[in-house]
């Protein structure tokens, strides 16, 4: 591996991409993976039926170019979004879609970041920020939050007026600490960044797990040039093996995005299997329900064993409290049951399955938890780390 790394330092890298480890998960065989985020459920016989005929019916044209736009597929996800958050109106012309949401993240740096230009987030947050800024020669300002993770709009527009951002990046609900940031905060941002015309984007990548009480950013779009909500298919809909996430904004900005996208860069299978899915878009949701039920028990359990979990608008939960973070993630790896080191000290990260593999992870961590609890008063609300990315490597996040 040294060999391979020395090799590696010899290649004419860019400057800014020396010493950086590429993106990465832990993929290990065991019965019950609660570490990246999936939605565990699979997918419904009908829905999969519905996916093998569209995909069926463009099998036939694979040797032609697929709609390089995908208008039919940005007009279902518009209609998608529509129904999902009362009070907006948007068409296609609103909506972008690529191979995942981290490829809309990559094309807006593309676009609105680049050499001399920084991207600011608030750390910690999810890992790919970085990583997305490094690969577009953006320069990647790491804010901070609270030592509760929080962030508050005092906070972030002191921030926002040190860093003079291009562009910001702002994950709500957040990863790894699954809190929803209040709009109040994204408004003031917006306005208050007006003087260095920033893009304002808010990763809603697991929105649809939110409490009822959460509001999506997409409320805010109208009359807000700058702003940008991003969104994927690969949590509440089960489709991350497909592939598929998408952006709402004003016209211009897909406008704008399209100038960087490749040519045909959203193959004809990927659009028919997204097509296939929001066909059945209530069927899959309707494993959204469970999954917040499953979510609520864990934190409701981890409390009563006497950690601090995150109240979660997402579909995982983060809590602190740990002895030894490294120590319970062995523990738990040992009765087949993987989550998620986070690299913040005391603190884990764990997916909500289905209510089997809940059971599994709450039995577990019920017989755990008298050796691994941190006692109270000892520490057990964790400081953010003291870094300049938002996680040491082993937190690297999960893919979207």
């Amino acid at each position: 591996m040294n060999d391979r790394r020395d090799s590696l330092s010899a290649l004419p890298l860019r400057e800014n991409l020396r010493g950086k480890s590429p993106y990465g998960a832990p993929q290990k065989s065991v019965p019950f993976a609660l570490n990246v985020n999936e939605n565990t459920h699979p997918l419904p016989e009908a829905v999969q039926e519905t996916i093998v005929g569209k995909v069926a019916s463009v099998v036939g044209g694979l040797n032609r170019y697929p709609d390089r736009d995908a208008v039919e597929l940005r007009s279902e996800l518009a209609d998608y979004l529509n129904a999902q958050v009362q009070g907006i109106d948007l068409a296609y012309e609103n909506v972008w879609a690529a191979n995942g949401s981290n490829e809309i993240l990559q094309q807006i740096l593309q676009t609105f970041g680049g050499p001399g230009r920084a991207l600011l987030s608030f750390t910690p947050t999810y890992s790919m920020y970085p990583l997305l800024a490094a690969g577009t020669d953006t320069d990647y300002v790491a804010g901070t939050r609270g030592s509760d993770f929080s962030l508050t709009q005092e906070s972030a527009l002191e921030q926002l007026a040190e860093a003079e951002p291009a562009v910001v990046f702002l994950a709500s609900p957040n990863n790894p600490t699954a809190t929803a940031l209040g709009p109040d905060v994204i408004e003031a941002l917006y306005e208050a960044s007006e003087p260095y015309r920033t893009m304002i984007v808010v990763d809603e990548a697991y929105a649809e797990f939110a409490r009822d009480s959460t509001r999506s950013a997409l409320r805010l779009l109208k009359g807000r040039e700058r702003l940008i909500v991003t969104r994927t298919m690969s949590k509440a809909f089960g489709l991350a093996g497909a592939r598929l996430g998408y952006l709402a904004a004003a016209p211009h900005v897909v406008d704008a995005l399209q100038l960087v996208r490749l040519p045909y860069h959203l193959s004809a299978v990927t659009q028919a299997v997204a097509l296939g899915a929001l066909a059945h878009a209530e069927d899959l949701l309707a494993t959204v329900d469970d999954i917040r039920a499953q979510r609520d028990r864990i934190e409701a359990t981890l409390r009563e064993l006497g950690f601090s979990p995150a109240v979660s608008d997402a579909n995982f939960v983060f809590f602190t409290g740990v002895r030894d973070s490294q120590a319970l993630f062995e523990a738990l790896l040992d009765d087949g049951i993987l989550i998620r080191d986070v690299g913040i000290p005391n603190s884990l990260r764990v997916s909500a399955g289905t209510r089997e593999e809940t059971d599994a992870f709450l039995t577990a961590m019920r017989r755990l938890a008298p050796e691994h609890v941190l006692p109270a008063g000892n520490g057990a609300s964790a400081e953010p780390p003291a870094t300049d990315s938002p996680t040491p490597d082993i937190a690297k996040d999960t893919t979207r």
